[in-house]
């Protein structure tokens, strides 16, 4: 009986030893906004097309041991916003669109794992390659009734406490959701105890880089969002950057771990606008923050827990279009983002001037590939001349909007030729209903195994982590 009893003993200390093994001491969170399954796929297309294989080139995280998917509706669409879905990603329930991190009626407030780790005594950061008070960021630190209280936002930023932030700035620091002026909200986030951080060089430049960190866009550039990864200089800041600066902080002076949400926001906003190239550079860009968080891993692989996941899937992007040939190498053509596109023939207009149609096509030819190593079909160019001549001749508006630009037209649709050529395929401008990837790695990831609904994701991980995520 003795002998049983000791057996026993000995078994249940094992067993209890590899249990805390498995316990995280510093999570991450990754989250491509707009990201769906095909978006990833697409770009391992792409990779694989480049060197003329017909074959996948798999991302950092798509090899991860566990794979699984996701729901992604929210509780009042059958198509979520990124509000509820960051909200489900957050707090582990669901919300109608447009709510942060509240119910649906915005009367209670839930509780994000970020402020379950906080709670734990782990630091917390939120990054993110748009604004920082944009919906996804929010719902793992504020509780508003719609996603554009902006400034609200940057109140309840302040509340938090949390230790560190990363983005391209904020949307509304000196006027309220009613439109009302109000003190600049830099001034309170000094007074909480957070050092403002314009650039990398700034950051690079800070002694104490274990402070309370505020790390944005050098000053005089975007507050919205960093730059699209197609239209990058060296010299400006990267998610990937961002990302090392966060992970650099929060591991300073810290014995007790951390967790860390990083968000490629802008493959959403490429997959808006229908820009097929723009977006497989924003999942590469995003690959890159993923792989800086796993080289962390590396070092820490019995300690360190990594999901990467997405909010939604946008544009319901289709990989073929007819043919059984995919054509996606031709989209490597394109050296710059819609947006960009848009600025450079809009620059044609310079002085009053009306270039020819020749001079436009030069444009396309440089930046699009198109007329030139990518063959362009009579109906095609005559659509796209159409379009020069209403706007460059006769003046009248061409513009094309997505949720978050305005194009020149002419760019748009020259867009939709090269897409149409690379077999690439849109369903929408806007959101779909698709499933959303889930990639797990590290200590007790083997619970990212099975179809999952989204706020099942935040659950599991305070579960791993031991954390009270009571909503």
């Amino acid at each position: 009986m003795k002998k049983t009893n000791l057996i026993l003993c000995l078994f249940l200390f094992v067993f209890s030893n590899l249990f805390a093994q498995q316990k995280p001491k510093y999570i991450f969170v990754l989250i491509g906004d707009g990201m769906g399954l095909n978006q990833i796929n697409l770009t391992e297309v792409y990779l694989a097309a480049q060197q003329d294989k017909n074959a996948v080139f798999p991302l950092s995280f798509s090899v991860f041991p566990f794979a699984t998917f996701a729901t992604s509706y929210s509780l009042s669409h059958g198509i979520t916003d990124s509000a509820a879905g960051g909200t489900a990603l957050a707090v582990g329930r669901k919300t109608k669109n447009g709510v942060i991190a509240m119910d649906s009626a915005a009367t209670t407030s839930y509780k994000s794992i970020a402020y379950a780790a906080k709670e734990a005594g782990l630091k917390v950061g939120i990054t993110t390659s748009v604004s920082i008070d944009h919906a996804t960021p929010a719902s793992f630190y504020a509780n508003q009734a719609n996603r554009n209280m902006y400034y609200e936002i940057g109140l309840d930023l302040m509340k938090s406490d949390f230790d560190f932030f990363g983005g391209a700035g904020f949307l509304s620091p000196e006027k309220t959701y009613a439109k009302e002026k109000a003190p600049s909200l830099f001034p309170q986030f000094e007074k909480s105890g957070y050092r403002l951080l314009y650039g990398l060089n700034e950051y690079k430049n800070v002694e104490n880089k274990g402070d309370k960190i505020i790390l944005m866009n050098n000053k005089g550039e975007d507050n919205v969002a960093l730059k699209y990864a197609i239209d990058q200089k060296s010299t400006d800041m990267k998610l990937a950057d961002i990302t090392d600066a966060a992970i650099q902080s929060l591991s300073t002076d810290n014995e007790k771990g951390f967790f860390l949400m990083v968000e490629g926001g802008k493959i959403d906003w490429a997959s808006h606008a229908n820009d097929a190239a723009t977006t497989i550079k924003e999942v590469l860009d995003f690959n890159e923050a993923v792989k800086r968080v796993i080289a962390f891993y590396e070092k820490h692989p019995e300690e360190t827990l990594i999901v990467v996941t997405a909010d939604h899937e946008t544009g319901g992007i289709g990989i073929g279009n007819g043919s059984s040939r995919l054509e996606t190498k031709i989209l490597a053509e394109q050296r710059v983002s819609h947006k960009e596109l848009s600025n450079r023939i809009s620059a044609l207009r310079g002085e009053g001037k009306t270039p020819s149609w020749e001079e436009v096509k030069g444009v396309l030819t440089e930046n699009l590939g198109l007329f030139s190593t990518i063959k362009v079909k009579n109906e095609d160019e005559e659509k796209l001349r159409g379009i020069y001549e209403r706007s460059f001749v006769d003046h009248q508006d061409q513009t094309a909007k997505s949720l978050y630009a305005t194009d020149d037209k002419l760019a748009n649709e020259a867009l939709k030729v090269l897409n149409r050529i690379a077999t690439v395929s849109w369903a929408s401008g806007n959101h779909s209903a698709a499933y959303i990837p889930v990639f797990a790695i590290g200590a007790g990831s083997e619970i990212f195994s099975h179809k999952m609904e989204n706020v099942d994701i935040p659950k599991k991980i305070a579960s791993v982590a031991g954390w009270q995520l009571a909503n």
